[in-house]
């Protein structure tokens, strides 16, 4: 990589167009030419800071980037992975929207989501068109790969009424997401990666993931998605499936023979990261 021609800050993010806790973003800028700007959405449990190395490989290629914390993840504030409603999410996504736009200063914006930050990108992508040049998606959470017993499901929703901010274990291991054994180790490292899943979290995320495979017929911008045939956290086939439905004339289906859940931490994460960036360029 080439650090010295890349600019670095990080920071709370306390403006607010509606009330809620601060968040928290990471931005890398090229110091040269900026020919287009990403906004990008981490997965659950995860965190902005982890998509650096990405954020870095882009910057090389001219695309400056700003990841968001979400509420509940990373150094942003709320109760880990909790939120009342999914609208929340998408609130923050509109947050970084204006962040994005800002920093673009009228050059092309375009949002990158992976897993549940894919499907936190995709809803505000259909609640907003006009907003983004392209949405980029990494195995975006429509479904879980692995089948759920109906009494944990139903188990589950109670929980969800009467206590929403119970967590469970989510059962996410570093070798669960990546094939990279030294990327693995550090994300189960991660002070920030937290290990329980939030029952309201869970359940509204499901509602989202009804709610919007039903309406992929709205989203028209161009778009870029990408699963790994051995994903064991997002269901390839519910991302194939919100893929066909999308009414866009231009997009790219990237499936992934042999690839984990986390394709831009996998070995070949630079190979994936170099044609997201020629993919958003060819659409400045």
């Amino acid at each position: 990589m080439t650090g010295m021609s890349i600019k670095h800050d990080e920071h709370a993010l306390t403006r607010r167009a509606v009330p809620g806790p601060s968040l928290y973003i990471v931005r890398a800028t090229p110091h040269g030419e900026v020919k287009a700007t990403v906004g990008i959405l981490h997965g659950y449990a995860d965190h902005a800071a982890r998509y650096l190395h990405v954020m870095d490989a882009w910057a090389e290629a001219g695309v400056a980037s700003i990841a968001l914390d979400m509420r509940g993840h990373g150094r942003a504030e709320g109760l880990r992975g909790y939120c009342s409603r999914f609208d929340e999410f998408l609130e923050d996504a509109g947050e970084l929207a204006t962040l994005v736009r800002e920093s673009a200063r009228g050059g092309a914006c375009f949002l990158f989501g992976h897993s549940f930050g894919g499907l936190v990108a995709s809803a505000s992508a259909i609640e907003a068109p006009g907003t983004w040049r392209g949405l980029l998606l990494s195995a975006p959470f429509f479904g879980l790969a692995m089948e759920v017993p109906a009494a944990k499901l139903k188990a589950g929703r109670l929980l969800s009424r009467v206590a929403p901010k119970f967590g469970m274990s989510s059962g996410m291991r570093g070798p669960d997401v990546t094939k990279d054994s030294a990327r693995a180790a550090a994300y189960d490292a991660d002070p920030l990666v937290f290990k329980k899943a939030n029952v309201r979290f869970f359940t509204e995320a499901q509602n989202a993931q009804v709610r919007y495979l039903a309406r992929a017929g709205e989203l028209r911008l161009p778009l870029f998605e990408t699963m790994g045939t051995e994903d064991r956290l997002a269901k390839l086939s519910a991302a194939r499936a919100f893929y066909d439905r999308v009414a866009s004339v231009d997009k790219v289906w990237r499936e992934r023979e042999a690839g984990f859940h986390e394709g831009l931490n996998d070995p070949e994460w630079r190979e994936l990261a170099n044609e997201m960036a020629d993919w958003m360029l060819a659409r400045v």
